[in-house]
């Protein structure tokens, strides 16, 4: 929505009942609420983002880590835009954000994964300057990671090296 004041912030647990009322809906009826318990708000709230627009609702939302495991790694887990902000710069002013956090936590490379029927995330994560991580299965000229998440759940695995 061009024109808009928006205002990014740090995600909160409170705002867990928010998002999950309306991630299925913002994914086009994809039901994805499970995939984000509300412990990813109570725990990585931190370093999560959120949009909210000038009437203070969220109109978008950036849940991600620095990776416990991995110490020069950080993790995109779900970000999300509400279809009418959507194209405004929301997501790609929260990944940049996210990615300065990755660097303040002395961690130079981000991951995150999708799903392979979702080519609007593909398409974004290329533009963001994330790599395809390859595989030897492949849908539409696109690496496919089957059964990444367990059978049946298959996904686009994407890597990004931080400047």
């Amino acid at each position: 929505m061009s024109g808009s004041e928006t205002k990014l912030r740090t995600l909160r647990p409170e705002d867990y009942d928010f998002v999950i009322a309306r991630i299925n809906g913002w994914w086009g009826g994809r039901n994805l609420a499970t995939g984000l318990p509300r412990l990813f708000f109570d725990h990585f709230a931190g370093t999560s983002l959120a949009v909210e627009n000038e009437e203070g609702r969220i109109v978008a939302f950036l849940v991600g880590f620095i990776s416990p495991g991995r110490r020069d790694e950080a993790y995109i887990h779900y970000a999300g835009v509400d279809p009418e902000y959507q194209r405004a710069g929301l997501g790609r002013g929260m990944y940049a954000a996210f990615f300065r956090t990755a660097l303040d936590h002395g961690r130079t490379v981000v991951r995150c994964q999708t799903s392979p029927v979702n080519r609007d995330s593909i398409a974004f994560h290329q533009k963001m300057g994330f790599d395809l991580v390859d595989s030897p299965d492949r849908e539409e000229g696109v690496p496919v990671h089957r059964n990444s998440n367990g059978q049946g759940d298959d996904k686009v695995l994407f890597i990004k090296k931080l400047a």
